[in-house]
């Protein structure tokens, strides 16, 4: 018994140490592709989009996502979705990925956002 436990905390601990390396190589990763002009969605909803977002981003709620499409004209260019915790950002990256966009990030919530 005392071993399962004992193996269980170091899984979770490697979870946690590898998803904080993910994370920065993922905001590392976000900031590279802004400066070389990807498009960054904002999937929330439009009243908090209106109450604030990141500059240049454009709305499509992550509801509507799959009707807007053709919103994001190339699926060869670098997309960049982020929401207010992660989570729908994550649902936006499947249906892209899922409808043949390749180059996704999900940066996270907009507080994950780099500085402009």
């Amino acid at each position: 018994m005392k071993t399962w436990i004992i193996v269980g905390v170091i899984v979770g601990f490697l979870f946690v140490f590898v998803k904080r390396i993910q994370s920065k190589g993922d905001k590392q990763m976000v900031s590279e592709w802004i400066k070389e002009g990807a498009v960054v969605v904002d999937v929330r909803t439009k009243s908090e989009y209106a109450e604030g977002h990141f500059p240049g981003a454009i709305n499509i709620p992550v509801d509507v996502l799959p009707s807007e499409l053709s919103q994001l004209k190339n699926k060869q260019s670098k997309i960049i979705v982020y929401c207010r915790s992660g989570a729908r950002s994550e649902r936006a990256k499947q249906i892209l990925n899922y409808s043949g966009y390749s180059a996704v990030v999900n940066a996270g919530g907009l507080v994950d956002m780099p500085t402009p």
